[in-house]
């Protein structure tokens, strides 16, 4: 996490050098699920959390119309538990994304596409249960949690799309896909999943 945040402070002192960063605030809806598999069994997906993924940007210029995106946002993530069995997962994470974008103009402003690698660390998690027989909140980074002890480190590969307008004003769709295992537990494998839409305002 440390590596990261030093690359992309140096990205960006490189680009205030020559003036080419752009920065900005964007927040929004984040709806998120987890995927967990334990080993021997299928694959299961959780039902939707909405959750909030807001902070700020960083537009660095390369060249023509393509750009490195990143910022340092808080993206709430988790899911809800299927069926009769209301256990709620909910995460807040301090995330990075490094999404390499293009940006061509459209009518009179810039659409944006954009892809690339992310990462995220869990300031927070919480089970909330409540199965009928019994009921409580589990730290989920912590032992108490079981087998669903989770990591905080989390990794994975995002993709954008947008439209910044001529008024500086942005509107857009995310999608986050985890690609890391974040269960602490070798006989389980739990990974997040997450997308919404965003508003947002460049300077």
């Amino acid at each position: 996490m440390k590596k990261v945040a030093l690359s992309i402070a140096a990205l960006l002192v490189a680009g205030i050098s020559f003036g080419q960063v752009r920065y900005g605030v964007v927040g929004g809806l984040n709806l998120s699920s987890i995927t967990t598999k334990e080993k021997g069994e299928s694959s299961e997906t959780a039902d939707l959390l909405a959750g909030v993924r807001a902070g700020i940007t960083a537009d660095l210029h390369l060249v023509n119309e393509f750009y490195i995106g990143t910022g340092l946002l808080f993206a709430g993530k988790g899911s809800n538990a299927k069926g009769s069995d209301k256990t709620k997962l909910t995460l807040s994470y301090l995330q990075v994304p490094v999404n390499f974008m293009y940006k061509p103009q459209l009518g009179s402003g810039h659409l944006v596409l954009g892809a690339g690698p992310y990462i995220a660390y869990g300031l927070k998690g919480k089970y909330k249960i409540d199965d009928g027989e019994v009921k409580g909140k589990l730290n989920a980074f912590k032992d108490e949690a079981g087998d669903g002890k989770l990591k905080r480190l989390d990794a994975g590969l995002g993709v954008v799309a947008g439209y910044e307008l001529k008024s500086n004003l942005y509107v857009g769709i995310h999608s986050d896909l985890g690609l890391v295992n974040i269960a602490d537990k070798k006989d389980f494998k739990i990974r997040n999943t997450s997308f919404g839409v965003s508003v947002g305002y460049k300077f």
